[in-house]
This record gives structure tokens, C-alpha cells and sequence, in this order.
């Protein structure tokens, strides 16, 4: 036993204290933090202020008046600080209580939302004679788009309404629309503001023109949506859509990290100490039982600290939104469990696969499988999550070493399964694991020591009858 575990100090401490390891765990989180703090800066890049005209052809008379209402500065401002109400009362109640606690917090997402919006544009909608020529009114959208300064004030758009945009002609079902031009390089934002104008102004004119009421007919076609409950045998929390979604995956990428990082090393480093002729030196103090047990110790260790890493990671994000209750502890302590069921299946494969070849170049052939094994359940996440209790997953949650991520994706789901399903999961995991690495002894005890051509998938089964 002693010898094993200084195998495993000796493996841990060769892959944990390099430093492509270090740079390696600290590029994912590095990463999320430039996307935190930058990319939204990177989208949110504010727009310049916009001051222009927008031309319009109205032949039915009644739209132009509300599309220069619609455009008139303190209707922006208005629409703007309806928004940001909107997306507070869409918040969840952790977020909110967040807010309101911290000083300035209100007036920190005043801020964010000024800056995402930019200057209020300054537009002036100009009504044309029905009868203008249509092609003479782009012309100035040609000179509005280039960088002559001598243009003011610069036409942005030109709408042309049908003439049954809000009359419709007899005998038709439909009404009639409008043609936008506008000038190149005009701001999306602006335009998305134009075309939500004309679509308020036109619907205005018909509600008018058909004698209704805009009241009566929004109170008949609006349904309020209300916020669902989740209902526990603990009590009721109100549903959050976004970690319903989220954590499942979490958990999944959590788990496959952590698993996959821990047995590739062991990959790596077997094949390098059998190219290097370590091993035999290592052989003639220990045997091969021995090194592998080691081996796999040691990368599992490395496999806790990638996971405690991210995990703590993902912990701290949730305590710093106060969000922390919306986890289930116990889910915790299951990842670990789940963990170490998927990384000894894992490394036996890997250490198999580590002394059966001489190098890296000819270890791609055999992981293939692997690869596309492990990568099922990432591949069926949506359905599995979405349906935890379906026949597909079910019959995939007692298939080792399928069966760790498929169970740990059922309980993170909003249906967990049974917990007679999880624990008979766990056993056969179990059981899968212990013949996983009984396999790969096997293999390691005879293939460390030889050279030569690759073996196949059938030499290794042979391998693995004959020792």
C-alpha cells in the first residue's frame, strides 16, 4: 500500500505542479471573466447620436401623424424607461433583493441601460406630396449616406405607404403595406425604431378607420402571463427557467471536465514513461498492479482538483446572487460520487489504452470509441433533461459507464428520478468500474512491456482471456 501511494504522490505532483497544467486551469475561468466584463461592453458599445429626417409618402393621410409622435424624443425616453421596468419586474426575486440592498444599485442599472441606448436620436418626420416621384425622393438618401458634412439636415429614411395600408381595397382580405428605404450604414437600432413607428402608426389609423376601440381590442387579445411556481414536498419557490436549463448542463460539463482531464494525463503519462523506458525502471520496484493502482490514485486526485476548482466557481457565482438556495446540496455530493464511478471506468480505459500502444500518434485509433461513448450523454442532454423520466433515459441510466452522466442529468433536471433508480444506478456503475479496471489490469500487465505494431481491438480482448 505504501508503494502505491507514492506512486499516486509522485503522478499527482508531476501532473499538478507543471505549469501547463496551472496556465490550463486557469485559462476557462480567465476566459469567462474577460466575456463578463468585456463582452458586454463589446455589445452594449453605444450608439451615436442620430439627427436626421425621415420622408414620408403618405397617400391615405392618416399614418404620418402618429409615426412624428411615435419619433418625438420624450416618447424615446418614455418607451426606454418602460423597457427597463420591465426587465426589473422580470427579474427573479434573488436578483431583486440584490439590487435594492446594494448602494446605488438602482441608479447603476440607470446607468448601464443610458449607455446600451445611447443619445436619444433627434428625428424629424417630413411628409411629401402623395404624388412625388418616388425615385427622386432616394436621391438625398444617396447623399445622406456619404461623409459629405455639407448635408443637413441628412434624409436617414423614406416610408412609402400603399394606398391601402388602411383602407382595404374591396374584395380583398388583406391590407395593404409600406416600402423603407433607407441610408447605408444607418444604425439597426434606428431602423428598428422606424419600422415600430410605422407599425403603430398603421395600426392606429385602422383601429380608427374601422370605428373600434384600441382599449377594447388590447383588453380582448391580451392574456397576462403568470410567473409559475415550482411545487415541492418542501413548499413552493417560484420557478427559475434559466437555472432549470442551465445547471443540468452544469453538472454535465462539471463531470465530463474533470473526469476527462484526470484520465487523458493518465493517458499521456503512461505512454511516455513506456516510450521512455521509465517504466521499466518503475517495474523493478513495483509491480505492474501496483503502478497502475498508483497511476490512477494519483490522476484522481488531479481529477478532484479540477473539480473543486469549477465547482467552487460555480458556487460562488450563485452565492454572489444570492441564489445559492435555489441548489440542492445534496446534488453535490452526488457530482463527487458520480465522479469517481466515471473517472475509474475512464482510467481504465486510458491506462489500458496508455501501455497498450508506444505513442500518442497510434493511442487516437483506439480512444475513438471511448471518445463517442462518453460523448452520448452530452449529445442527448436536451432530451434527456427535458424528459428525465422517458424510456430513453432510463434504460441509458443502468449502461457504465453511460449511467453516471445520464443519472446525475435526471436528478438536476425538475423531475428527478426515483431514489431506487439512483442507487441501483450506483451499483451497477460500481460494478461496470471494478470490471472496467479488472480489464485494464489485464492489458497493462501485458502490454507495458511490449513493442512493436499497434494492437487491435480483438488483441486486446485476447489480452484480456489468456492473462
Amino acid at each position: 500500500m505504501k508503494k502505491i501511494l507514492h506512486i499516486a504522490y509522485r503522478e499527482f505532483a508531476a501532473t499538478v505542479m507543471t505549469k501547463g497544467f496551472i496556465i490550463g486551469m486557469l485559462v476557462l475561468p480567465v476566459t469567462i471573466g474577460i466575456i463578463v466584463l468585456v463582452f458586454p461592453r463589446m455589445i452594449n458599445q453605444t450608439p451615436p447620436k442620430v439627427t436626421g429626417e425621415i420622408a414620408v409618402i403618405d397617400p391615405t393621410g392618416q399614418v404620418t401623424e402618429g409615426l412624428r409622435a411615435y419619433l418625438r424624443p420624450e416618447r424615446f425616453v418614455e418607451r426606454r424607461e418602460a423597457s427597463s421596468r420591465q426587465a426589473a419586474e422580470a427579474a427573479p426575486e434573488a436578483v431583486k433583493r440584490v439590487v435594492a440592498s446594494s448602494p446605488g444599485g438602482q441608479e447603476a442599472i440607470q446607468r448601464q441601460v443610458a449607455a446600451t441606448f445611447g443619445e436619444v436620436p433627434q428625428l424629424d418626420v417630413v411628409a411629401l406630396d402623395p404624388g412625388t416621384d418616388v425615385e427622386l425622393a432616394k436621391v438625398p438618401l444617396k447623399a445622406a449616406g456619404s461623409s459629405n458634412p455639407a448635408q443637413a439636415p441628412r434624409r436617414l429614411a423614406l416610408i412609402v405607404l400603399h394606398p391601402d395600408a388602411v383602407v382595404r381595397t374591396a374584395g380583398k382580405e388583406r391590407f395593404g403595406g409600406y416600402d423603407l428605404y433607407v441610408r447605408s450604414r444607418l444604425d439597426d437600432r434606428v431602423e428598428d425604431d422606424i419600422r415600430d413607428g410605422v407599425r403603430e402608426a398603421i395600426v392606429e389609423a385602422r383601429i380608427q378607420a374601422s370605428g373600434l376601440k384600441r382599449s377594447e381590442i388590447e383588453a380582448l387579445t391580451q392574456v397576462d402571463r403568470p410567473q409559475s411556481r415550482t411545487v415541492t414536498e418542501t413548499g413552493e419557490r417560484a420557478t427559475n427557467e434559466v437555472l432549470n436549463t442551465l445547471v443540468p448542463a452544469a453538472f454535465m460539463i462539471l463531470l465530463l471536465i474533470s473526469a476527462m482531464t484526470s484520465s487523458q494525463s493518465l493517458l499521456t503519462t503512461t505512454v511516455e514513461e513506456k516510450a521512455s523506458r521509465v517504466v521499466e525502471v518503475l517495474l523493478s520496484a513495483v509491480s505492474p498492479m501496483e503502478l497502475m493502482t498508483g497511476k490512477i490514485l494519483g490522476q484522481m486526485a488531479v481529477g478532484f482538483v479540477v473539480l473543486a476548482l469549477y465547482g467552487g466557481l460555480g458556487i460562488v457565482a450563485l452565492f454572489s446572487f444570492a441564489m445559492l438556495g435555489l441548489l440542492d446540496p445534496v446534488l453535490i455530493l452526488f457530482l463527487f460520487v458520480f465522479f469517481v464511478l466515471a473517472y475509474f471506468s475512464l482510467a481504465a480505459f486510458m491506462a489500458a489504452i496508455g501501455s497498450a500502444v508506444n505513442e500518442m500518434r497510434e493511442a487516437q485509433t483506439l480512444m475513438t470509441p471511448v471518445m463517442l461513448i462518453i460523448m452520448i450523454p452530452w449529445i442527448l442532454w436536451l432530451p434527456i433533461s427535458r424528459e428525465p423520466n422517458a424510456p430513453l433515459a432510463v434504460i441509458l441510466s443502468f449502461i457504465p459507464p453511460l449511467s453516471n452522466f445520464v443519472v446525475l442529468l435526471r436528478m438536476t433536471s425538475t423531475a428527478p428520478p426515483p431514489m431506487w433508480q439512483v442507487g441501483l444506478a450506483i451499483v451497477v456503475s460500481a460494478a461496470g468500474a471494478v470490471a472496467a479496471v479488472w480489464s485494464a489490469a489485464k492489458i497493462f500487465r501485458i502490454g507495458l512491456l511490449m513493442f512493436g505494431k499497434p494492437p487491435t481491438f480483438g488483441t486486446l480482448i485476447r489480452w484480456i482471456r489468456m492473462s
